[in-house]
């Protein structure tokens, strides 16, 4: 008898992660994604080979129990968030920012070793060869009570026993069109899906030299009032390299990437020093520009909103079509946290 096998759209965390957990079962998967590099949501820049820079997710802390495991089972080291020093927090443009120093004892932060891609490179690595397939978009999935096809941009026409998206929901229901349609009620959930990320504005700079640190700064920035929302120190622990990494206002999405550079550094020249302008390299990614990732919303949608929803527990197609991703877990959804959950209650549908 031949063996089903599972395709999973999107070689997302989410996706890759389910692709591990269903090989562990000895269940054959294939991943179709629609982008030329797999990762999804984690988009990790590499510099001189010696440091790396987050345009994607980052961070973890102690309360993501199943990404700290994973991270224990393949052998990936995670180290705290550099904090100590004195941080800054712009509440006004009319006044000096508000200096502040930020606690040993907060709960820490952590960003994993050699960058999050590492994550998604030794998940890749304990996958069968030629399980991945990139540039395949999915456009269209036909249902007809005996089997699914799974159709792409590229032409292909895929037969499947069974079918998990990873993507976000509202992209999903955007960018795939469904035959028979999946139900209205389901439909109009996946409408009102925050996409995690979707409107992140990320940047980095990389130095030659920590100059933040040498003058007792953290590297911490918050504000309310300019295009720097947050930052955050980004060097390496080794000290072998130097970054700052952070989040700008939405707004700056209409802006061109030297105006938005331009903008970062007259921000932060005010707070840091002049040496902000010293940069090697600058790095940012606008998330709404990722046509594999957001797609717009319908209406206004608020943050983490319908994330996590009952609705997408069900099985649709008699069995046969799953929604998962990060955006469907209970528990941290939009997170890397919320993606490896969402993989492991997939995988309870194939024994």
């Amino acid at each position: 008898m031949k063996q089903p096998t599972v395709h999973i759209i999107g070689a997302g965390l989410c996706g890759l992660t389910l692709a591990y957990l269903l090989k562990k079962k000895g269940i054959k998967s294939v991943l179709l994604e629609a982008n030329n590099r797999i990762g999804g949501r984690i988009d990790t820049r590499y510099v001189d080979k010696i440091g790396s820079i987050e345009m994607g997710a980052t961070w973890c802390n102690d309360t993501h129990h199943k990404l700290l495991n994973l991270l224990q089972e393949l052998t990936i080291s995670y180290t705290k968030q550099y904090t100590s020093g004195i941080s800054f927090f712009e509440t006004s443009n009319a006044h000096e920012p508000q200096r502040f120093s930020i606690p040993d004892y907060e709960a820490p932060s952590y960003r994993i070793d050699g960058g999050t891609y590492q994550l998604i490179a030794a998940l890749e690595n304990n996958l069968d060869s030629g399980s991945i397939q990139l540039n395949e978009k999915v456009c269209q999935i036909k249902y007809d009570q005996l089997k699914i096809i799974i159709e792409t941009a590229s032409g292909k026409q895929i037969e499947a026993d069974y079918v998990v998206s990873t993507l976000p929901p509202n992209l999903l229901v955007s960018t795939v069109h469904f035959e028979p349609e999946l139900p209205i009620d389901l439909t109009a959930i996946a409408q009102k899906t925050h996409t995690w990320m979707g409107e992140s504005i990320k940047f980095g700079l990389v130095y030659k030299h920590p100059f933040w640190k040498e003058k007792g700064y953290s590297g911490t920035v918050f504000s309310h009032v300019n295009w720097v929302q947050e930052m955050y120190d980004h060097s390496t622990i080794d000290s072998s390299f130097y970054a700052l990494k952070g989040f700008l206002n939405g707004g700056a999405s209409t802006l061109t990437p030297e105006e938005r550079k331009q903008k970062i550094e007259n921000q932060l020249q005010r707070i840091l020093g002049e040496e902000v302008k010293n940069a090697t390299h600058y790095f940012e990614k606008v998330w709404r520009e990722e046509p594999y990732t957001f797609a717009p919303y319908a209406s206004l949608i608020m943050a983490h909103q319908n994330n996590g929803h009952t609705i997408y527990k069900q099985p649709f197609f008699d069995n046969r079509f799953f929604i998962s991703g990060s955006e469907t877990a209970p528990v941290h959804p939009g997170y890397m946290e919320g993606a490896i959950q969402a993989a492991h209650y997939c995988s309870t549908y194939f024994n």
